[in-house]
């Protein structure tokens, strides 16, 4: 059974398990507004690590650990960024859940991208947090040093909580890593037509400036919100600046 990590004390909360074409996530919801969150994670991470946002946000909030994250089990295969995108879309149609705000950080962003393209009535707005990847630097190594550069400026928070669930992340990270770097998000991108924001952290080394700008040129009416003195992991630790975007966002729609 999958365990409550997000819900404050006393609201009723909903955990389920959704297997579609050889893939299951873990779902947890709760809350209730004026609108629905879906949160998408990182690569390595699960829902687990986002509850300091969560907690922030005014609506009714789903937050997923993916195929072989958090509590969700291996896949049969490996998926790519478009099949983790249509496994959300088809939970979502399952739970009937209407329009979503969909918040995705990091690798989050590229599914995030991919379910507002490929899904468009499931979508009412985009949030890309600490977007990736950048074109400029697809491939393993680059990617690693980036987020080494990243944790060394990181509160200790965000890394005792992204190596819990780096660990759970099991012995076919890599791999995973691979599947995000391979993936185009700017062919999603130039499909959006949903209303995007973009969150960066102002010294996140991965979600560059310019590739933040690119992102930007490719989404007619996108907006890019820096956050001053945080990291890639934004949305992890002292998340209260990053909430606020969000929700003013939201409520914008």
């Amino acid at each position: 059974m999958p365990t409550s990590y997000l819900a404050p004390a006393g609201t009723p909360v909903t955990l389920l398990e959704f297997e579609h074409a050889g893939a299951t996530l873990i779902a947890e919801s709760f809350g209730e507004g004026d609108h629905t969150f879906l949160l998408l994670h990182g690569i390595g991470m699960g829902r687990s690590v986002y509850l300091d946002v969560v907690q922030r946000l005014k609506g009714r909030v789903i937050a997923l650990d993916l195929p072989g994250f958090g509590e969700a089990p291996e896949p049969t295969r490996n998926l790519t960024m478009e099949r983790h995108a249509d496994l959300v879309a088809a939970y979502l149609r399952h739970v009937d859940s209407g329009p979503v705000v969909v918040i995705g950080h990091s690798m989050g962003s590229q599914i995030a991208a991919e379910l507002a393209a490929r899904h468009p009535s499931l979508v009412e707005g985009a949030i890309l947090a600490g977007p990736t990847v950048d074109k400029a630097a697809r491939n393993v190594a680059s990617q690693a040093r980036y987020l080494l550069i990243d944790l060394l400026g990181e509160r200790p928070l965000v890394i005792w909580r992204g190596a819990r669930e780096y660990l759970r992340g099991g012995p076919h990270l890599i791999r995973k890593i691979r599947a995000t770097i391979v993936h185009e998000p700017e062919d999603a991108f130039v499909r959006i037509h949903c209303p995007v924001l973009v969150l960066r952290g102002e010294d996140d080394p991965l979600a560059t400036p310019a590739w933040c700008q690119t992102i930007i040129d490719a989404i007619p009416g996108a907006e890019l919100k820096i956050i001053p003195d945080h990291g890639h992991g934004t949305l992890i630790s002292d998340s209260e600046p990053a909430a606020r975007l969000i929700q003013a966002f939201a409520d914008g729609l």
